[in-house]
């Protein structure tokens, strides 16, 4: 791994991100990443999933590594590589999509009938400097590149659809910008749809599984938080 400045952590921080920790072998850490902890900024001062897994640093001053992310808004699962062997054998995969992603999204009306989305997806600018994603062919839309998420309806109750999201691709916000274009943003999103309409982002990384840098598969489940277990009698997460 590269070296990098050590980062000391309170004890209560190390207590936080070890309560989050599902899953550990000798190359990987797996965790339920709570919604609103970003996993890294720009700014220095604040508290990120990268910098807590200094939490779990040797020694010899090496720490895991993150190998993939997720929107600071968005809960669940993410894993982190322990040993540079298990960062590189994640990081092909990923670049190799060999790693599958479940995400549970909640959204307003009726899902049932959307089994996939294919719009391309590219990047818009805004002034202060922020990047969002659009649709390909729109407005001020840059870059565009294919994507695929693949989605199934598990319920429906009260005009709120729980949706199971499968992206294939892995474009900037691509699900929240795939369901906002066909008609379901998702509630709580204040960039693609009615930031309003809910607490928090109501994204939730699900399940994680691939090759295993060692051989074999992995395979870790993040149980949905309580306000996804509450919908539909909690038995759909």
């Amino acid at each position: 791994m590269r070296n990098r400045e050590t980062v000391w952590l309170t004890d209560e921080e190390k207590d936080f991100v070890r309560s989050f920790l599902i899953e550990e072998d000798d190359d990987i850490l797996a965790f339920n990443k709570p919604a609103g902890l970003p996993c890294q900024t720009r700014k220095t001062d604040d508290q990120t999933f990268d910098k807590l897994l200094w939490a779990f640093a040797k020694s010899n001053g090496k720490r895991p590594r993150m190998v993939h992310r997720l929107d600071a808004e968005t809960s669940g699962i993410i894993i982190a590589a322990k040993t540079q062997p298990a960062s590189a054998a994640l990081s092909r995969a990923f670049e190799n999509r060999e790693i599958k992603k479940t995400y549970l999204a909640l959204v307003p009306g009726n899902a049932k009938r959307m089994t996939r989305v294919d719009s391309p997806i590219g990047i818009i600018r805004l002034e202060h400097g922020m990047q969002i994603s659009g649709i390909g062919g729109q407005p001020n839309v840059k870059d565009a590149k294919p994507a695929l998420t693949r989605f199934h309806t598990l319920a429906v109750q009260d005009g709120v659809s729980l949706i199971e999201c499968r992206p294939e691709t892995g474009r900037m916000h691509q699900i929240r910008i795939h369901l906002a274009h066909a008609g379901f943003p998702i509630f709580g999103d204040s960039i693609y749809g009615d930031g309003d309409n809910a607490s928090r982002l109501m994204l939730h990384a699900h399940r994680i599984q691939g090759p295993h840098p060692i051989g074999g598969q992995f395979d870790y489940t993040a149980p949905a938080p309580p306000e996804f277990e509450g919908f539909v009698g909690g038995g759909h997460a």
